[in-house]
């Protein structure tokens, strides 16, 4: 931490700052310089970190925020009980560029995209694992990296899949805003790679980066608007198709 230099602006609104091994403390610095300095090794699981969010001091590894970052293992990148660090936490690997195969965020500008995937967690998905279960209390949503899941109703104990989403694309928005229980299942059509924002993460992105904020809940609102209108044209499809087919006058 040495070669850090002091941050003067007191006027952001969340920060961090840090108890340096030369004995003073820098900051107040926002979440994703933070990150960079974890992944320089500047920042250890050991160094105290004051959050003005929660106005107390903390060791790193013990901040909820950042734990991600220390229970991949060592800071070479090997993973921890033998997950590789590339399952694990955001930034590992992870080039602002590959973001952009999400759909709703192609137009943010690499710098953006860097900001941005600090507040996603990267998740490894295996074949026929069940990502969401129907019923149960959700408040995150999922982007698809790579790979293919599913969405489906057990209906008298058959199985009835109302949707399949690809690479590039998003599920469980709605739980992200209401904590609701989710409406059904999702399982992984194929080994997948997934990126996961929970409500907590999603509050500290509008308090940090209101930017990159209101240009993601604008994208994720066309994009409900976009499945809502598709929604609707079924229905109504379905609906003209049952009439035609119904005897006349029944």
């Amino acid at each position: 931490m040495g070669d850090v230099n002091p941050q003067d602006d007191q006027s952001a609104e969340t920060g961090y700052r840090i108890w340096a091994a030369d004995k003073a403390v820098y900051g107040p610095v926002e979440l994703p310089i933070l990150v960079s300095w974890i992944k320089e090794e500047r920042v250890l699981a050991d160094t105290w970190v004051y959050s003005d969010g929660e106005d107390s001091w903390r060791k790193a590894s013990a901040i909820p925020e950042l734990q991600m970052f220390f229970r991949v293992g060592a800071p070479s990148g090997a993973g921890a009980a033998g997950v590789p660090a590339a399952s694990r936490a955001p930034g590992t690997g992870l080039k602002p560029g590959a973001l952009r195969r999400i759909k709703i965020l192609a137009d943010l500008s690499d710098e953006q995209l860097a900001r941005f995937s600090a507040y996603l967690e990267r998740i490894e998905v295996r074949q026929w694992t069940e990502v969401v279960k129907q019923g149960q209390p959700g408040d995150d949503l999922f982007f698809i990296l790579e790979g293919e899941v599913r969405v489906r109703l057990m209906i008298a104990g058959k199985e009835s899949v109302l949707a399949t989403f690809m690479a590039g694309e998003v599920f469980g928005e709605m739980a992200l805003f209401d904590d609701g229980p989710r409406s059904a299942d999702v399982i992984a059509n194929q080994n997948s790679t997934l990126l996961r924002m929970t409500g907590p993460l999603l509050q500290k992105l509008r308090a940090q980066e209101p930017d990159v904020a209101t240009y993601f809940l604008f994208a994720l609102a066309k994009s409900l608007a976009a499945r809502i209108r598709a929604d609707n044209r079924r229905f109504r499809d379905s609906v003209s198709f049952a009439r035609s087919a119904s005897p006349a006058g029944g």
